[in-house]
C-alpha cells in the first residue's frame, strides 16, 4: 500500500467545515469525490484536523492510500485542480511512509485570526470588523498566560469526543498588519472551537472588560461559561501543519 499527503488550501465560506456530514458540502467530501472520480473507486481521506463552518485553511493536510505507485503526482494534483471548485485548491501531492498520519503525526499546528476596526468593502468577509478601540498590548500580556497552561477546558466546545482537554501552545500573540491586527498561535493540538474561544476572550481584555488576572482565573476555572463568546469563524485561518522529516520519503 502506497501512502500520499495531500497539501492544500480552501476558502471556507461556502463549505460546512472540513469533515464529512450529512446535511452540508464540506471540503473533506469535495476531495474525496474528485479523487474517486479520476481513479475510479472510492478513496477515503484524512484530514490533519477539523475546521468549522466558514473557517479557511491556507494549508491544510491529509492523507490517503492508493495500491499502486502513482508516478505523476504533479498531473494528478493538475487534475484535481480542474475538477475541485473554485475554493478549494490542491497545492502538492507527496509520497509518505506506509504508517504515515495527517492527524496523529502532526507536531505542531499554526492558525491566524484577522481583526479590523476599519470599514474595508474588500476584505469584510476574510476579516472581523470590530467597532471602538482595542487595547492590544493587554491582549499581547494576556497571551503569555497561554503558556504556563495546559488544560484549556475552558476554551473547548462543550461535549466533544476527545479524551484530553491538554494542548501545548509554543506561540500566542497580535501584530499589526496595515489597518488589521493579526492573532497568531501555535500548539501541537487544539480543541474544537479553541482559537475563537480564546480570541473572543482575549477581545474582552482588549475592551477593559477583562483583567489578565481574570485571564488566568478563566483558564483555572476550566469552565467554558467563564470564557468569552467565541469570535466568528469567517476571520479564522489555518496556515499551517508541520511533521517529522522522516516520514516523507526520500
Amino acid at each position: 500500500m502506497n501512502r500520499y499527503f495531500i497539501y492544500l488550501g480552501y476558502n471556507g465560506k461556502n463549505f460546512s467545515g472540513w469533515q464529512v456530514q450529512p446535511n452540508g458540502v464540506t471540503v473533506q467530501q469535495c476531495l474525496e469525490e474528485a479523487l474517486a472520480t479520476l481513479l475510479r473507486r472510492p478513496v477515503p481521506v484524512v484530514g490533519a484536523g477539523r475546521t468549522d463552518a466558514g473557517v479557511h485553511a491556507r494549508s491544510m493536510v491529509a492523507h490517503f492510500d492508493w495500491e499502486e505507485p502513482i508516478d505523476d503526482l504533479a498531473f494528478l494534483a493538475e487534475k484535481l485542480n480542474r475538477l475541485l471548485s473554485k475554493d478549494i485548491a490542491v497545492y502538492r501531492i507527496v509520497p509518505v511512509r506506509p504508517e504515515a498520519h495527517a492527524r496523529f503525526d502532526a507536531t505542531s499546528r499554526t492558525y491566524k485570526y484577522y481583526v479590523t476596526t476599519r470599514k474595508d468593502p474588500f476584505n469584510y468577509d476574510l476579516v472581523y470588523r470590530m467597532s471602538g478601540k482595542l487595547d492590544f498590548g493587554a491582549m499581547n500580556e494576556a497571551c503569555k498566560v497561554l503558556f504556563d497552561y495546559i488544560d484549556f477546558t475552558s476554551f473547548s466546545k462543550l461535549h466533544t469526543d476527545v479524551k484530553t482537554n491538554n494542548c501545548r501552545i509554543y506561540q500566542a500573540g497580535w501584530e499589526q498588519e496595515g489597518d488589521v491586527w493579526v492573532f497568531t498561535v501555535q500548539a501541537d493540538r487544539f480543541l474544537r472551537n479553541m482559537v475563537r474561544a480564546i480570541v473572543g476572550t482575549l477581545l474582552e481584555v482588549g475592551r477593559g472588560k477583562l483583567t489578565i488576572d481574570g485571564f488566568r482565573k478563566v483558564i483555572e476555572a476550566k469552565d467554558r461559561c467563564k470564557a468569552g463568546g467565541s469570535v466568528p469563524g469567517h476571520a479564522l485561518f489555518l496556515v499551517d501543519v508541520t511533521y517529522p522529516e522522516e516520514l516523507f520519503n526520500s
